[in-house]
């Protein structure tokens, strides 16, 4: 099974490394699995977690438009 950093996964997806880091951080997306490194704790995302990103940039997210637009109550267009 093919593992990749998160940057090498953020290319993959089509976002920015922040980007996808912010996903992580703000929870829109779950983390892959972390592996230490000595003091170090890094993210190995698989071909699985990878779809599961291109899936939800897919569902809101437009390509170089950044977020789908949202009506007043909230609903996306």
């Amino acid at each position: 099974m093919k593992t990749y950093s998160t940057a090498e996964a953020a290319k993959l997806i089509g976002v920015n490394r922040v980007t996808l880091q912010n996903w992580l951080i703000d929870g829109k997306v779950s983390e892959p699995k972390k592996v230490s490194a000595g003091a170090v704790q890094i993210r190995v995302w698989t071909d699985r977690d990878v779809q599961r990103v291109k899936a939800y940039k897919a569902k809101f997210y437009r390509k170089g438009r950044g977020r789908k637009q949202t009506d007043k109550r909230g609903t996306r267009k």
